[in-house]
This record gives structure tokens, sequence and C-alpha cells, in this order.
């Protein structure tokens, strides 16, 4: 199994204190925390993409480029691209940028997104986003897989010109690099994965399992009915929150407080509540709060119904300290990842792009 930490650079008052960092000071986190998640030994680090409050993740490329500088081997993942409000064209350049300046790390995960505001902002309807997301992809896939591309929109998406023969550069490094497709509520964009073969990621952020786990069978179902074999299906996984404490007790007198201010957070911008009490949210969320054993067990319960292969843990400390944040990111790979390591197959994972490619490529 693989381990991604993901933020969605939410800038937004301290659960507890109530005090809220300046902009500068939460980007800084963020990058600061990239740099941690490497130096202990995670897979991937993820940034998403809003374009609403309260986030700031408005410009992933920018972020994840600082970061490709100063990282050498943790993969650099979107979480998502916003690719239904956004021109295929800008999306290939930047994100081939990216993939060289990284060394070949990037992994882009798509995705429609959440939130009418967005839609708006990009001048579509939220319902129009189905359209346009399918067909950037489509248009996206063969920007970066053929030298020259003719097409013509037939959704209303940002990009409303023809290409002739058009070529964007740079080329990628990687030939192309992977496209996770992010699914919380569509079955279309499973189907989409499942037609050009490629891995999903489900958000399993928000709601209990069962909806979550439907999309992963549909998937899968979906995935067999174009001719491919089960075994190369890839899934990833995401996580509500995360705290690991030697003892549950540990765990939860650190935890609770931090999801009663959270609740209130969310009462306040108006997000009704999807789980009764912090006992509930143990039971029935995704969130990987307790003991070491108590976490392993749970993303097995997890792995039951999704058969996923790579999982996000929460990128922020939320309303950790510093120190709990960093004591309980490290007993999680000390004694969580290393178990759930050599339980679950890793999933394939990209090979790093040595220097000596990299110089000789002619992308």
């Amino acid at each position: 199994m693989k381990f991604l930490g993901i933020t969605l650079i939410n800038h937004t008052p301290h659960p507890l204190t109530g005090d809220l960092p300046s902009t500068t000071a939460r980007f800084d986190e963020v990058v600061e925390n990239a740099v941690l998640f490497e130096e202990l030994g995670f897979d991937g680090y993820g940034v998403g993409e809003r374009h609403h409050a309260p986030f700031i993740s408005t410009a992933p490329p920018i972020v994840l480029s600082h970061i490709a500088a100063l990282t050498s081997r943790i993969r650099l993942f979107t979480a998502v691209t916003l690719l239904s409000v956004l021109d295929p064209v800008r999306v290939a350049e930047d994100y081939a940028t990216l993939d060289h300046l990284s060394g070949g790390r990037l992994e882009l995960i798509i995705g429609k997104g959440n939130g009418p505001e967005q839609a708006e902002l990009f001048g579509i309807t939220r319902d129009e986003q189905w359209d346009t997301i399918r067909e950037n992809y489509e248009l996206l896939h063969r920007l970066w897989t053929e030298e020259k591309v003719t097409w013509s929109p037939t959704a209303k998406g940002i990009r409303q010109s023809p290409l002739v023969e058009a070529t964007t550069w740079p080329r990628t490094l990687q030939a192309p690099p992977r496209v996770w497709h992010g699914s919380a509520t569509s079955k279309d964009s499973v189907d989409l994965a499942a037609r050009h073969g490629d891995p999903i990621f489900s958000a399993n952020v928000t709601n209990p399992i069962e909806p979550y786990a439907e999309l992963v069978a549909y998937y899968r179902e979906r995935w067999e009915a174009y001719g491919r074999d089960p075994r190369d299906a890839t899934v990833g996984a995401g996580s509500a929150g995360h705290y690991t404490a030697r003892t549950s007790q540990e765990a939860a007198q650190v935890f609770r407080p931090i999801f009663r201010a959270q609740q209130q957070q969310f009462a306040a911008l108006g997000v009704p509540p999807v789980f009764t009490d912090f006992e509930d949210y143990l039971e029935r969320s995704s969130a990987l709060i307790g003991s070491p054993e108590q976490i392993i067990d749970k993303v097995h319960r997890y792995h039951e119904r999704f058969g996923h292969t790579v999982l996000h843990v929460t990128a922020d400390a939320g309303g950790l300290t510093e120190d709990q944040h960093r004591d309980s990111l490290e007993l999680f790979q000390a004694e969580v990842a290393s178990v759930l390591r050599t339980e679950i197959p890793d999933p394939v994972w990209p090979a790093p792009i040595s220097q000596a490619n990299r110089r000789k490529s002619f992308r």
C-alpha cells in the first residue's frame, strides 16, 4: 500500500483558538508539511484546487512547483484538478512544465469539483460540468499522447476555439503522466476512468462508506465491461481526519474537542452535520483516529469494500499542535504504514526518472 498526504488549503481559523493565520503563513504551512511528509517516508503529497472561500488552493501548479523545488522523491498529486472549468490546453502546458521541474513526479487527479460558485466563476453552469469534464479530459489525453491534434468543441466549456494540428509545449517528461479520476458522486466519472484504463481516487471523506463503495464497485464493473483485467484496476481512497496516538484514550482525548470545534465551524458555514457525535464519527466516518492497532483494523475494513491500494491522510495539522501533528505522522509511519505496506499489495507505481534520462529527454 502507498500513502499520501493531501490538503485542500482551507484558510480558516484554528478550531480551538480561533486564530486565523495570514495567507502567507498558511502557504508556508502547506509547503513545510510537504517537506515533512517526504522526510517521514510518505509516497505522495497532494494539493487540491478550489475557487471559493474558505480555500486558497486556486493555483496548484504554482504551489506544487514550489514543493518540487524543496523535495526530491515524493510524488506530487493534484487533488483535484478542476478540469471541468479549465482550458485543457492550459492544463496540458502547466502540468507538463511541472512534470519536468519535478523530475517526472507528477500525478494528476482530475475532477468536476463541488460547489456551484466554481462553475459560475468560469462561466458555465454546474450541470454543464458533467459534459465539460468528459470533453476536456478527452482533449487533454490527446494533447499528451499525440503530436498534432485537430479538435472541435461540442460542450459549453472554457475552450470554444477549434484546434488544427495543434501541439502543446513542452511535451511531458513522463510518457505521459498518470491521470487519476477523482470521484465522490458520479458514475460518469468512474465510467470515464474505466473506459480509458485509468485509476480512480475515491474522496471517501464527507459521508459514511456506502455511497463511495458503490461507486468503486461500479468502476470495477465497468472496467471488466470494457474488457480489462480486473487485477489491473487501481483504486485510491481518502480519509476524513487523522490522529495516531499510543492509545485510543489519548486519541479521543486530543481529537474530541477538535471534532466539536470543527462541527461548529461547519455549522457556521451552513454545512449540515453528517455524524451525530464524536463516537458516531469514529465509527462510521473514514477518519483514522486511534491507536495503531485500531487504525490498521479500520483500513482493513475499508479495504474489504474498496480493494484500494493507495490511502490518503490529512496533511494539515488541523487543531493539533505542531508536536502532536509530527508525532502522529511518525507513529503512523512506524507502526501503521509499516504493517499495511506488507499486508496490502502495492499498486503499480512509476519508477523515478534518473537525472541522466532527464537530460537526454528531447522533450
